[in-house]
């Protein structure tokens, strides 16, 4: 059975609650407030954690993008006042061997940068939260604006574009080898690009070790 991970949208309306099971996630609260377990999540900050916890929205309510990793298909939870959207999922084929860790991040760029190409030693899913990017993998060209997501496998080479007239950040979910705990995944593809100047600036929320059952 293969290892998947996915992302979700949850809507909390005003001060909704929810109980989500067992499973290794993270949370990333985009509009709004978030209660996990007594612990405030504000937007922009993020949450993560293994067990089964219960959720509630602020005030105001909350947005929150929910990634979800898990060996199958992933658990699913209802709540009322609390509605969930799909936005992406995918089976983890590359996914790494050995001992693992659960990586979550933003990564930014100013107006016209770029993320020359390069790979990653383990699979994620990304979302842009601002601004817009071109990704160039497979041959093909894709561009994501704000609430787009994507998959990238990690071995497989991507030239990143950011939108040339504002600044742009996605958050992001990698499952990377557990030695990598506090260290870049990123390897460039060509040998001029390594010590050329780099315009992505990276903010990492969560960088902690993970183990799926079975493995």
């Amino acid at each position: 059975m293969p290892a998947r991970l996915a992302l979700f949208e949850d809507v909390y309306r005003n001060a909704a609650t929810a109980s989500l099971p067992s499973g290794i996630r993270m949370l990333f609260v985009t509009h709004g407030a978030l209660t996990v377990e007594g612990q405030e999540i504000r937007s922009g900050q993020a949450w993560s954690g293994d067990g089964a916890v219960t959720c509630g929205g602020g005030a105001e309510g909350a947005t929150v993008w929910r990634w979800e990793l898990s060996q199958g298909e992933t658990a699913t939870f209802r709540a009322a006042d609390v509605s969930t959207r799909d936005k992406l999922s995918a089976d983890l084929d590359t996914l790494p061997q050995g001992e693992l860790l659960l990586r979550g991040d933003s990564v930014a760029f100013p107006p016209g940068g770029t993320a020359l190409t390069h790979t990653h030693q383990g699979p994620g899913i990304r979302c842009m939260i601002e601004g817009a990017i071109r990704i160039d993998t497979h041959g093909r060209s894709t561009s994501y604006g704000p609430g787009g997501a994507w998959f990238e496998t990690g071995p497989d080479p991507v030239f990143a574009q950011a939108d040339p007239a504002r600044a742009s950040r996605f958050i992001r979910v990698m499952v990377l080898p557990r030695a990598l705990l506090g260290k870049s995944s990123i390897r460039y593809v060509h040998d001029e690009d390594k010590d050329k100047p780099k315009s992505q600036k990276y903010e990492v929320f969560i960088d902690r070790a993970i183990s799926l059952p079975g493995k």
